[in-house]
């Protein structure tokens, strides 16, 4: 998969847990948990704004694309 989602690496620079982001986000570890292993097939602008916001980052810090 070329776009590689780096959500783990954020949680640990920002010393957050899966559990906290999930809640602050309103949705599920389930949810979370697809989105962070790059198992879900998009992402909304608006969750993408909710994770940035919640880990004060940058959609680049996050998503990141690597040729194969």
């Amino acid at each position: 998969m070329p776009i590689i989602v780096n959500i783990d690496v954020m949680l640990a620079k920002r010393k957050m847990q899966s559990k906290e982001l999930a809640e602050k986000l309103g949705i599920t570890q389930a949810n979370l948990s697809i989105l962070k292993t790059g198992k879900a097939k998009g992402i909304r602008f608006e969750t993408l704004e909710a994770i940035c916001d919640a880990l004060q980052c940058q959609p680049g810090d996050i998503l990141e694309y690597v040729t194969e």
